[in-house]
């Protein structure tokens, strides 16, 4: 009965349960199939009875999905359902077609990125129909003033870059109107996405290995990369127009 499990949690309420639950959901992280409660268990460190217990209320919650014929464990569709709260600020769809021109004509990923509090975040990436390698994927976060995706909307939003050490990389990146990453196996080049209103909600970015995204490669694809970006502004304005109209409605209630 569901009553056992809510019991048998219920001495583990607060932060300690909490943490037990996220340690659960991030132990799937990366996961391209079920897993199984034994190697749930084994990567979060607890009890097999306890991780089932913690995994069943998950499921009830529709934060993981139970395998019905094993007791395995995969995302379930209620994380998905969160996880796209943030893609709702831009319009993907709208500017997916446009991205994979980026990377087809380019031969690199093709990825968009918007800044969430301290941390850029990925929302979308092209991949190229050939020359695609696992080092194009950028990270799915990564602090705004780490990265070229971050350091190109720091840069043209105003923002005070967070750690005086980038600070320089922030200014560069203004004056030459894109940012890169920090020299590195891998090379990262962003161009920042303004709205109608001249605001940045986002920013283009393309990655490599040093030695193919190399400052000749770079002059090339920067034009192609701000037409890009200035084809994707209907995109991310149309979201924030309705973002501030959901605001102003609230305000008025």
């Amino acid at each position: 009965m569901d009553t056992g499990d809510t019991t048998s949690l219920r001495p583990r309420t607060g932060s300690q349960a909490i943490e037990r639950a996220i340690s659960v959901l991030y132990a799937l992280e990366s996961a391209d199939h079920f897993v199984p409660i034994s190697e749930l268990a084994f990567r979060v460190g607890l009890p097999v009875s306890t991780t089932h217990r913690i995994a069943q209320a998950l499921v009830r919650g529709r934060l993981l999905t139970q395998d019905p014929q094993t007791d395995c464990y995969g995302i379930g569709d209620g994380l998905l359902t969160l996880a796209t709260s943030t893609n709702r600020r831009i319009d993907v769809e709208a500017a997916a077609p446009h991205l994979h021109a980026l990377s087809s004509q380019i031969r690199i990923t093709a990825s968009l990125g918007i800044a969430e509090d301290d941390q850029a975040v990925t929302v979308y990436s092209a991949r190229p129909p050939v020359a695609f390698c696992r080092h194009q994927i950028p990270q799915p976060r990564a602090p705004l003033d780490t990265t070229a995706m971050g350091r190109a909307i720091v840069a043209f939003a105003g923002r005070r870059a967070r750690r005086d050490g980038h600070a320089p990389a922030i200014d560069t990146a203004r004056r030459r109107g894109y940012a890169l990453s920090d020299p590195a196996d891998v090379t990262a080049i962003a161009v920042p996405v303004f709205d109608a209103g001249g605001r940045v909600r986002a920013s283009v970015s393309v990655q490599a290995l040093s030695v193919r995204l190399n400052p000749s490669l770079i002059s090339q694809i920067y034009p192609v990369m701000r037409s890009t970006a200035a084809m994707l502004s209907d995109s991310v304005t149309e979201a924030s127009q309705r973002m501030d109209s959901a605001a102003l409605l609230c305000s008025t209630i």
